[in-house]
């Protein structure tokens, strides 16, 4: 891999500013916590080959957290909100997480909730109009042909245009649909403002609490009057979660206890899960975690870790989720079973998503899967993955191989590729048609439900957008979207 001093960051324009960004967040303790230890073989895990295979990971994903572009005036600052403040909306769900009590975690909720529809408008009127295909209804999805555009909603602060490659201005739901896409993917954080979070101040999005729960049910009700699709990808962090880090939120640093955290997982997705359902947005899958490869909930920051999450402590063995350890493979255990459980009583037909990277290292992928659903039966629905040529993974003659392998011995899942590019190295694509295969052949498959092109809007270390910016306003590439439809 590159070394991140010769990244080369996507630039379409002179006049765009050059930042950096990440890739691609109880009162009852969830009935469904495994306490059993696992029974896969502790050697390996442990051995030397899994700390490279993390090694390796991380260094690639520090990488892709490193290299973007947006318009200059999405750098300035303009919040004077102290770091380290909090909404009143999560000082109430911090509240929530350490309640003993079902009926306080419902009343406490229903409160979160209502002070989540205010909190949304307000993170709503920074952005722009309600697509035109607003009238559409909710369409029947077989394949979820999909792109995340988490960034779109800084843009918009900016009054974006958005054009399409007829040359006509339009919104980027519209545009999407117009060539094939039907589903979009959202990220969020907890606590983004706080203290290394991803919109803490002079990390580059500091204007608004970008990622937070108000700004996303704010865009997930744009997805749903767009009569799109909508997966919701809760990273369980204040910033970029990937194999490189997995860092605790700021709010869930003082915990002591895996049950505990098990309980504050629970209670930040049944809030959000409410929230978005309170808003008409229920989204069809929700990932519990992004990019899980070594685990969840595993670190915390120190004096040096940059606003990308680099550089960071492992937490203690009492509460990180380390699956390179005994211990925190259990952590890990009741950390994804309770955000399971917490989307399922609020919505039981929103599928649960868990995702992982590094397909290219086919025994790593059978190892995690191994624990997650052999040894701890984490009722999981879909497995994702992440699926990048520009960072070894190959192409999907490569890929499907081992999709196949996983799909015949796992046949209660379904599957879908949660990013893909196709650029085959920094900011670049052979326009060879791998992003259409990548769709085409994970299609073909059984039961694989769909792919999530990684934020087309954005060039840089994994390859390049399917836009072209054009000072302030971004327009469509008629070559790049010829690939869709």
């Amino acid at each position: 891999m590159k070394s991140l001093k010769n990244l080369a960051t996507c630039v379409s324009s002179a006049s765009l500013a050059l930042f950096m960004l990440g890739c691609g967040d109880d009162p009852s303790s969830p009935s469904a916590v495994f306490e059993s230890s696992s029974s896969f073989a502790e050697a390996w895990s442990s051995s030397s080959s899994f700390s490279e295979v993390l090694s390796s990971s991380s260094s690639e994903f520090d990488v892709k957290s490193s290299s973007s572009v947006a318009t200059s005036s999405a750098v300035e600052p303009t919040s004077s909100e102290p770091v380290q403040n909090s909404s009143s909306s999560e000082a109430l769900s911090s509240a929530v997480e350490f309640s003993s009590s079902s009926n306080a975690l419902q009343s406490s909720s229903s409160i979160e909730s209502s002070s989540a529809e205010s909190s949304s408008s307000q993170a709503s009127s920074s952005s722009s109009e309600t697509p035109s295909s607003s009238s559409a209804q909710p369409i029947k999805i077989d394949f979820y042909n999909g792109a995340d555009i988490s960034e779109v909603q800084e843009y918009e602060r900016n009054n974006t245009k958005f054009y399409d490659v007829d040359g006509k201005e339009s919104d980027i739901f519209t545009i999407l649909k117009n060539h094939g896409f039907n589903s979009i993917r959202l990220r969020t954080f907890v606590s983004p403002k706080a203290k290394y979070g991803y919109a803490a101040s002079g990390c580059g999005h500091d204007s608004e609490a970008y990622g937070d729960k108000e700004h996303v049910v704010a865009f997930a009700k744009k997805v749903r009057a767009a009569g799109m699709g909508l997966l919701v990808d809760i990273h369980y962090s204040d910033v970029w979660a990937d194999p490189g880090k997995q860092i605790i939120p700021e709010r869930w640093r003082g915990v002591n206890n895996a049950n505990a955290m098990a309980d504050s997982v629970y209670a930040y997705t049944k809030d959000l899960m409410i929230a978005l359902k309170n808003a008409g947005a229920t989204p069809d899958m929700v990932q519990i975690g992004n990019e899980t490869t070594p685990g969840i909930l595993i670190h915390k920051p120190n004096s040096k870790t940059d606003c990308w999450g680099n550089g960071v402590d492992k937490a203690a063995t009492s509460v990180n989720g380390d699956m390179g350890t005994s211990a925190g493979k259990a952590n890990a255990a009741k950390y994804f079973n309770a955000g399971i459980k917490a989307v399922k009583e609020v919505s039981p037909t929103t599928k649960t998503v868990l995702h992982i990277e590094s397909i290219r290292k086919e025994e790593t992928v059978k190892w995690w899967m191994g624990v997650i659903f052999d040894d701890y039966k984490i009722p999981a629905d879909v497995m994702g993955f992440s699926a990048y040529t520009a960072y070894g993974d190959g192409t999907p003659d490569k890929w499907k191989n081992l999709f196949n392998t996983i799909t015949t011995k796992y046949s209660n899942l379904e599957f879908i590729v949660a990013e893909y590019n196709g650029g085959d190295s920094d900011n670049h694509y052979n326009f060879d048609k791998s992003r259409q295969k990548t769709r085409e052949t994970v299609r073909e498959m059984n039961r694989w439900i769909g792919s999530f092109f990684w934020e087309p809007t954005i060039g840089g270390a994994w390859g390049t957008g399917l836009f072209d910016w054009r000072g302030n306003d971004v327009y469509a590439n008629a070559k790049a979207f010829e690939e869709f439809f």
